[in-house]
């Protein structure tokens, strides 16, 4: 220990300190007293902590996951099967499943025999959360960038385009993240492609400060050269086009030439647009603070119909006849506090009224086969509806040990994605039985 040291801990008991008096302590009671002085001080310090706690808890930080503008627009690698990181929306098409690895890629999974999925690939593509297939071209985003591969030969997987700036608010936030946390990132030489969470001790009091980020985050296939989504997705193919939604704006592109598709001017849609789902001539679009209704009779001009308000939430869309069926998940950024579904009469199009809602706990996406309805309530599991009646739905099954996303349901069985697990179920008469469970990781 040092003279200086000790004048420290003496000044901080309010002790005096003689320097003579130091060289008359044998190395003995040197040793006792000096731990006698640290044993006090750091009984201080735990006090302080003690008496601090109250200020601090744990929160959900997001850090950006960033790399360079030059690694960004390479080419996009096509490894070997490889485990997850965190599962996102699953995409089917054929005898193949695409599951999103958030904002690192695709995994291609062999699905020819359900009750045996098997991984063949990983298609690393940075910043990516969406995709759709048409004629065995894949589409998907690469944070502001469109990327086309030609997925003909699943074993040799080639990239044939790279459109650049094209999704141009293309920016997906994590809804569950409490705070963030940027650090540095060089703008001029990187670029932020996707977010890392992590539970952190933090002051009450940043929480409460920090600074407010809307959340961004359906699909049917109309025909065999056409792959299906589910209702979180943000791509939706119809016909000739794709539409593309961000968080203002619906992007559309005319795919008539596959392997080429040709940027078309971009429909304002309005703030905090989330997923997209089609029925006929209309696109259904989730935001946060609706359900908006556009006509695509005219396919390269959108026009808006109606929209239906609700409270602000996380919000995914299916349609089904008469009725829209929107989850509504409360909490974190998603700003409201509760959560539920909620059943909209669409019988007039240019009029949408809510029927009826239902509570829920934290549903993400839902999906309908005939008179069956899926929600995927979170933590709660699984649960299967019959929707015959909606003013008095039905539950049929409730899958409650799984941690539930997306659904799709197929012609014959249904796709579920959890947490880094992909389920399939078969269906029966007044239910849904599993048939396999697939680990992702």
């Amino acid at each position: 220990m040092t003279v200086k040291y000790l004048s420290k801990v003496h000044a901080t008991l309010r002790m005096p300190l003689h320097l003579d008096s130091i060289t008359l302590f044998s190395d003995q009671k040197m040793k006792k007293n000096m731990l006698l002085l640290l044993f006090v001080v750091s009984l201080g310090f735990v006090s302080c902590e003690k008496n601090d706690d109250h200020k601090y808890a744990d929160y959900l930080v997001a850090r950006p996951l960033k790399i360079s503008k030059a690694e960004f627009r390479a080419d996009p690698d096509i490894l070997p099967p490889a485990p997850i990181k965190e599962s996102g929306k699953i995409y089917a098409y054929q005898d193949y499943i695409f599951v999103n690895d958030k904002y690192r890629g695709v995994h291609v999974v062999d699905n020819s025999d359900p009750t045996n999925p098997k991984k063949i690939a990983f298609i690393e593509i940075d910043g990516n959360v969406d995709i759709s297939v048409k004629g065995d071209y894949l589409y998907a985003d690469s944070i502001t960038d469109l990327v086309v591969l030609d997925i003909s030969n699943i074993d040799d997987i080639k990239m044939v385009n790279r459109l650049e700036d094209v999704l141009r608010d293309n920016i997906v936030w994590p809804a569950e993240a409490d705070l963030f946390d940027w650090g540095e990132v060089d703008y001029e030489n990187e670029i932020v492609i996707g977010w890392e969470t992590v539970t952190e001790r933090r002051l009450i009091s940043e929480y409460e400060q920090r600074f407010s980020i809307d959340v961004m985050f359906a699909e049917t296939a109309n025909d065999a050269s056409v792959g299906q989504g589910g209702s979180l997705a943000r791509f939706k193919i119809v016909d000739d086009y794709l539409y593309a939604v961000d968080r203002n704006n619906i992007n559309i592109f005319d795919i008539t030439d596959l392997e080429n598709p040709k940027d078309l001017e971009d429909v304002y849609a309005g703030f905090d647009i989330e997923t997209i789902f089609n029925r006929g001539q209309h696109l259904f679009l989730g935001s946060m603070r609706g359900m908006y209704i556009y006509d695509i009779s005219s396919p390269a001009k959108p026009e808006f119909v109606s929209e239906f308000q609700h409270g602000t939430a996380c919000d995914p869309v299916v349609v089904d006849g008469d009725y829209a069926y929107v989850t509504l998940r409360g909490g974190n950024n998603c700003g409201a506090t509760e959560s539920g579904l909620f059943i909209v009469d669409i019988s007039n199009i240019s009029k949408p009224e809510l029927k009826i809602s239902y509570p829920m706990d934290g549903p993400y996406g839902l999906g309908i086969k005939d008179e069956k309805l899926f929600v995927c309530d979170g933590e709660s599991g699984l649960k299967v509806y019959d929707k015959t009646d909606v003013e008095n739905l039905e539950i049929l099954n409730h899958f409650k040990d799984i941690n539930t996303f997306d659904v799709i349901p197929m012609e014959e069985n249904l796709l579920m994605v959890g947490e880094d697990v992909l389920y399939q179920y078969e269906y029966l008469d007044n239910d849904i039985e599993l048939i396999s469970t697939f680990q992702l990781d």
